[in-house]
């Protein structure tokens, strides 16, 4: 069990991102089924849902996804993420003391579904939460990655008078799903 969970948690939420934990793949995977459904993700104009699979998916199960959820999709292209409501996507680390999430965004396409559905969903395993900035640091490899993305809750912008709104230049709405047995696929 990690031990920074509560920390990232407490601080997410802070930042109006909505965290859920589960034992293990089935139980996450259970969750995003239900969320896209009761979301109203479907092949409808402005409906569907874009998925950057990585490795949390086999093809099996990506299969079984789109017959239930019509409208989801794991072929990422800029049209349609910009037309979805929801994008999900896998994240690398993420910061306890902040409650921020780290994605190595070199892949063009987890950028797509990170910031132009309104909705994004992102997966962690719970030992990939770190205590802080410097973890993640000691973690990353520049001469490997060339886009590093930091989430720190739902997109939000505020006027010179101060006026915050949430959902201008990215999602209005931050949905963390942290998997504690996080098993990757292997190819």
């Amino acid at each position: 069990m990690n031990s920074h969970f509560e920390a990232f948690k407490t601080r997410a939420e802070a930042v109006s991102a909505e965290v859920h934990r589960f034992a293990g793949k089935e139980e996450a995977l259970s969750f995003v089924l239900d969320f896209l459904k009761e979301t109203g993700v479907s092949e409808a104009p402005q409906c569907g849902a874009v998925w950057a699979a990585d490795n949390f998916l086999d093809e099996t199960e990506k299969v079984g996804l789109r017959a239930q959820v019509p409208g989801i999709t794991f072929e990422v292209t800029r049209e349609y993420s910009a037309a979805s409501k929801v994008g999900i996507s896998q994240v690398d680390w993420a910061i306890a003391g902040t409650g921020t999430l780290v994605q190595d965004a070199t892949g063009v396409e987890k950028r797509l579904v990170s910031t132009l559905p309104p909705i994004h969903v992102a997966l962690i395993g719970a030992d990939r939460i770190l205590e802080d900035m410097g973890g993640v640091l000691e973690r990353l490899r520049p001469d490997q990655l060339n886009y590093i993305s930091f989430i720190t809750g739902p997109s939000r912008t505020a006027d010179i008078e101060r006026v915050l709104t949430i959902g201008v230049h990215g999602p209005g709405r931050l949905i963390i799903v942290v998997v504690d047995q996080f098993e990757e696929v292997t190819s």
